[in-house]
């Protein structure tokens, strides 16, 4: 399984992650999003290049050019809600991919928000078996919540190929990841690796709460 974590090597991304990082910025709802989408867009790129490839001939006005385009089937799989900008910027790029959804959320088993399951509450997906499956989730913090939304979307088929794409992934998060998923057909791209947790499970240093940050405090 590979682990590709875009921190390690310079690039604009890490740009867009500062910007989502920084306390002084990351309260502006639209420029977060946008952040988001923009690491999304990056990301899809970079994913591109892990595809199998055809050649097809193309007529200009003036003869015929050869060009490479992908060769696979993608479904694009997203866990609601922090995952909405980060699914459309990979959505700009893959513009021809099927889209799932999957609703995961943390129930907290007491008021310190300490102790907590997670729940699969709602999934909309086509057809996945024999298809490139590219999984977001702007914060893996635990990685349980991908995990149970991976199993959901089984019940649609078996990918081809899983590409887990996140922004900001905690080191805890990318070891259950590597024992949870099938090795041998498994890719996770992170814009970035966290050292921990706290004790409510948020990744540290992190950005905070991606939902909240993106479309407001909920109650």
């Amino acid at each position: 399984m590979k682990v590709i974590d875009f921190s390690k090597s310079n690039s604009l991304l890490n740009s867009f992650v500062r910007e989502i990082r920084d306390v002084t910025i990351q309260n502006d709802r639209l420029r977060f999003r946008r952040n988001l989408e923009r690491i999304g867009e990056t990301m899809a790129y970079e994913i591109s290049k892990d595809l199998s490839y055809k050649t097809i001939s193309v007529t200009t006005p003036l003869d015929v050019a050869e060009v490479s385009i992908p060769n696979e089937d993608i479904v694009l799989g997203t866990i609601l809600r922090a995952g909405l900008p980060f699914h459309h910027g990979i959505l700009n790029y893959f513009d021809s991919a099927e889209n799932a959804f999957v609703s995961a959320y943390r129930k907290y088993k007491e008021t310190g928000h300490q102790l907590f399951d997670i729940h699969i509450e709602y999934i909309a997906s086509p057809n996945i078996d024999g298809k490139i499956l590219i999984l977001t989730d702007p914060m893996l913090a635990t990685g349980s919540s991908m995990d149970l939304a991976y199993r959901a979307l089984l019940t649609k088929g078996t990918p081809k190929h899983i590409h887990i794409a996140t922004i900001i992934a905690s080191k805890q998060a990318i070891d259950y990841c590597l024992k949870n998923f099938p090795e041998e057909k498994t890719t996770i791209w992170a814009a970035a690796i966290d050292s921990g947790l706290d004790e409510s499970s948020y990744i540290v240093p992190g950005i905070g709460d991606a939902g909240d940050l993106a479309y407001g405090e909920k109650m």
